[in-house]
């Protein structure tokens, strides 16, 4: 479904889109406002999916250092020229596999700007552009804090192509999980086997994955992702909908000492 506020934007100059973006995405995604308890300032960061950049530019100013993965090319382009010179931007699609051509999936008339574009096809998706392939592992970083992914139910595929770091560098994740875009279980099962805990911030406390219902509080708020960014960041409410799951490795818990 195009929201409005996805229609108007389809017409406004990409600068534009993109301050908008930046500034309301910490409303619509509190999570971002919460560096302090799982980002280590001084480390290294990833952004997988960086799309208009909201994550990228708030880690740059925390991190020394940024790599940023986004496969669609314009947006590729616009971070590149947008971003502040410590983040590096690498346009591909994160998977288990380097250098292959692989198909990326966007609604009728979006070109990736809606920000749902995916490797996996679904009903909502009319056309699509080849795009290379690429391994989180095969960007050669050393020292990772935290990964940010948005990848719209690919998330098996990059995870597995980032094994290698997870198991060395063992960073905090913030991972994107939608139980209507398919099952949230095989994801978690690969973190859990790796030594991952999740967390998910439910008002403004941490708490974890375990006691959390996440596909039955997603199936209950569903109706608040039709209604758009713009509306959703905007409009006060008590509940919101919740698709972000952080994990830190067993031990550790959001915070630190200051842990939630």
């Amino acid at each position: 479904m195009t929201t409005f506020a996805a229609a108007v934007a389809s017409r406004l100059p990409t600068g534009l889109v993109a301050s908008a973006a930046v500034a309301l995405y910490p409303r619509f995604e509190p999570e971002l406002r919460r560096l302090d308890d799982f980002c280590p300032p001084g480390s290294i960061a990833v952004d997988i999916g960086g799309w208009y950049g909201p994550w990228s530019r708030r880690l740059a100013r925390r991190c020394t250092e940024v790599a940023t993965v986004e496969p669609v090319p314009h947006l590729a382009g616009h971070l590149r020229r947008t971003l502040p010179s410590n983040a590096r931007v690498v346009q591909g699609a994160a998977t288990d596999r380097t250098g292959d051509r692989v198909r990326l999936w966007f609604p009728e008339g979006d070109e990736g700007d809606r920000g749902v574009s995916s490797l996996e096809r679904r009903d909502i998706h009319a056309h699509s552009v080849e795009v290379e392939s690429l391994t989180i592992d095969s960007l050669g970083l050393r020292g990772v804090g935290f990964v940010k992914m948005d990848v719209d139910g690919a998330e098996v595929a990059a995870l597995r192509g980032a094994a290698e770091l997870l198991r060395r560098d063992r960073p905090a994740l913030l991972v994107e999980l939608e139980s209507r875009l398919g099952p949230i279980g095989p994801a978690v099962d690969l973190l859990t086997g790796l030594g991952y805990a999740g967390w998910v911030l439910a008002g403004r406390r941490w708490v974890p994955l375990t006691g959390f219902d996440l596909p039955a509080h997603q199936a209950r708020t569903e109706h608040l992702v039709h209604q758009g960014l713009l509306r959703r960041a905007l409009v006060p409410r008590r509940t919101r909908y919740i698709n972000s799951v952080l994990f830190l490795p067993e031990g550790r818990v959001p915070g630190g000492e200051r842990g939630r």
